[in-house]
């Protein structure tokens, strides 16, 4: 066997896998559509428990059926006690969303059955998911730190509540609703590796749950939902840096990467990230905070050095422009993330329901592409075996 085994064609990129009627993007135009909505419409005039109801449901709902969807929502955001008083038994310094996602399985526990199940069950076990998502996040903080964990307030909605969870304050009215606008930008986003891990899982038949986790564990990567973290990281180390200008010219020409610049599929701007790089200077304002100014100056010196180098599709993407947005919000840089699952949550459930439900007799195809073997190959018999006292 060669000491060393090139494989290329990985990543699947650019490979259509499977239909879907959720969400669309349109890289070159920089467009994001969630059920035929443009997500700037959504960040203007919807809400994030409407959008869940939209990618869950495939259309937008009522005035009586967006009251019955939230009030269901807030009837299932307590967590069951054994959760919790598991969690207290983990090393306080585990990572949030290894403690997340080891959370996943807990909740399929406390249902009465968990394997396949029709249409109704699922969307109720997806309402569940979406609903008890923050209080583990801020449950787990408040552990960690030694706190008294706070039950969720009825009286507030899905942003506000987690706030208040999470920092045993309710928050003004202008951070609870942009944070609601954050979870409606990020809710969902086509067939990222995440959503891919979520549909794969369950073509097997799995549970809404295990695909859930397996979402989780592909977004807690640095690649992938851990890049909003990694930007903070670097607004951090620059805080009190003299010359942010000369720091990233710096990095560029040592062939280092900037977080947060560059996207796989948008070419011409991420749409949320537009939003998103507003909400920061405005939050910015209100605060004092300096990270939007420091956002924008490597914004800038980077995009003047991509375009001498003719690089003119790599532009800030939604993890550059959120991270300050969660930061200034209170919210501690390791949480970023798991924010990012509250959100996507609902799109991973809608994606799953869509794959479990893919013809009228409810049978997901299972997922098994095929690799290109590049090994060793000994003829048609492949490699003959030999002891290993015979082996040179």
């Amino acid at each position: 066997m060669s000491e060393e085994i090139r494989v290329k064609n990985t990543g699947l990129r650019g490979v259509t896998v499977a239909d879907s009627a959720i969400s669309f993007i349109d890289g070159e135009k920089g467009v994001l559509i969630y059920r035929g909505y443009r997500i700037e419409d959504l960040a203007k005039g919807s809400s994030f428990m409407e959008t869940a109801y939209l990618l869950l449901y495939g259309t937008l709902p009522t005035s009586d059926q967006l009251v019955d969807f939230t009030q269901k929502v807030k009837q299932a955001r307590q967590v069951p006690d054994f959760i919790f008083e598991s969690m207290r038994q983990w090393p306080k310094e585990a990572k949030p969303m290894d403690v997340l996602q080891a959370s996943i399985p807990l909740l399929a526990m406390a249902e009465e059955h968990n394997d396949f199940l029709d249409r109704p069950t699922c969307l109720n076990r997806a309402i569940g998911l979406i609903a008890r998502m923050p209080t583990l996040v801020a449950g787990w903080h408040r552990i960690r730190n030694n706190q008294p964990i706070l039950p969720p307030e009825p009286s507030l909605d899905h942003a506000a509540n987690f706030l208040y969870m999470l920092q045993g304050k309710q928050p003004d009215a202008a951070t609870a609703h942009d944070l609601d606008v954050c979870l409606i930008l990020h809710a969902d986003h086509t067939f990222n590796a995440s959503t891919f891990a979520a549909r794969e899982v369950v073509s097997t038949r799995a549970s809404l749950y295990a695909g859930v986790s397996a979402g989780l564990g592909a977004l807690s990567g640095s690649l992938h939902g851990g890049a909003n973290a990694k930007v903070m990281e670097m607004l951090l180390r620059l805080e009190n840096e003299p010359n942010v200008e000369a720091w990233v010219t710096e990095q560029l020409q040592q062939g280092q990467v900037i977080m947060g610049m560059g996207h796989a599929i948008y070419k011409t701007g991420d749409p949320r990230a537009v939003y998103l790089k507003k909400m920061g200077q405005r939050l910015g304002e209100q605060t004092g905070g300096k990270w939007a100014a420091i956002s924008q100056k490597i914004e800038e010196t980077a995009l003047a050095i991509f375009a001498r180098q003719g690089k003119t599709t790599i532009l800030p993407n939604v993890d550059f422009n959120s991270a300050p947005v969660y930061y200034l919000m209170g919210i501690p840089t390791d949480l970023m993330t798991p924010i990012f699952a509250i959100s996507r949550v609902a799109g991973w459930c809608a994606h799953i329901i869509e794959e479990q439900f893919a013809d009228a007799q409810g049978k997901p195809a299972l997922y098994r592409p095929q690799a290109q073997y590049v090994g060793e190959y000994c003829g048609p018999m492949g490699c003959e075996y030999s002891p290993a006292a015979k082996r040179k």
